[in-house]
C-alpha cells in the first residue's frame, strides 16, 4: 500500500509567500509602477502629439524655433522631462523583466542588467541636461547662425 500525498492550494484571496522572502515586494512595486507610468505616458504622449501636430502646423511646423519657443516655458520643460523620465524608466523596467525571464546564467543577467542601468541613467542625465540647459540664443554666437527668434 502506498501513501498518497495531498497538495493544498492556498486561497487566492490570501497573501502568501512562496519564497519565504521578507520585506518589501519589489516585483509588486515594479508591476504597479508599470501600470501607473503607462497611464501617465499615454496622457503625456497624446498631449504632446496633440499640441505639436494638431494645434500647430503639423510636422512641417516643427523646427528649431518651435522647440526653442516651447522650451522657453517651464511647463513644457517639465512636460517633456516627465515623458523622458517615465518613458526611460518604464522601458528599462520592461527590459529588466525580459532579462530576468530569458538570461540563462546569473553572470549574464548581471552584465545585461548593469549595461541596461548604465544606459538608462546616462540617457536620463543627458536628456535632463539638454532640457534644462537649452539656450537657442547663446551670447556671443554669430548672428547669421542663430534662428530668427533670436533677432532683436
Amino acid at each position: 500500500m502506498t501513501a498518497q500525498s495531498t497538495t493544498q492550494i492556498p486561497d487566492p484571496s490570501t497573501r502568501y509567500r512562496r519564497t519565504g522572502q521578507r520585506g518589501i515586494n519589489t516585483e509588486m512595486l515594479s508591476w504597479l509602477f508599470m501600470r501607473v507610468s503607462g497611464v501617465l505616458l499615454v496622457i503625456l504622449v497624446f498631449g504632446h502629439l496633440f499640441v505639436n501636430l494638431w494645434l500647430g502646423e503639423g510636422v512641417k511646423g516643427i523646427d528649431f524655433a518651435f522647440v526653442a519657443g516651447k522650451w522657453a516655458s517651464p511647463f513644457w520643460q517639465v512636460w517633456d522631462l516627465l515623458m523622458l523620465w517615465l518613458g526611460l524608466i518604464h522601458g528599462g523596467n520592461g527590459v529588466r523583466t525580459i532579462i530576468n525571464d530569458y538570461a540563462r546564467g546569473s553572470t549574464m543577467r548581471l552584465v545585461l542588467k548593469g549595461l541596461l542601468y548604465f544606459a538608462v541613467v546616462l540617457t536620463i542625465v543627458l536628456g535632463t541636461l539638454v532640457v534644462f540647459t537649452f539656450d537657442p540664443c547663446p551670447v556671443g554666437a554669430d548672428p547669421s547662425l542663430l534662428p530668427s527668434i533670436c533677432e532683436g
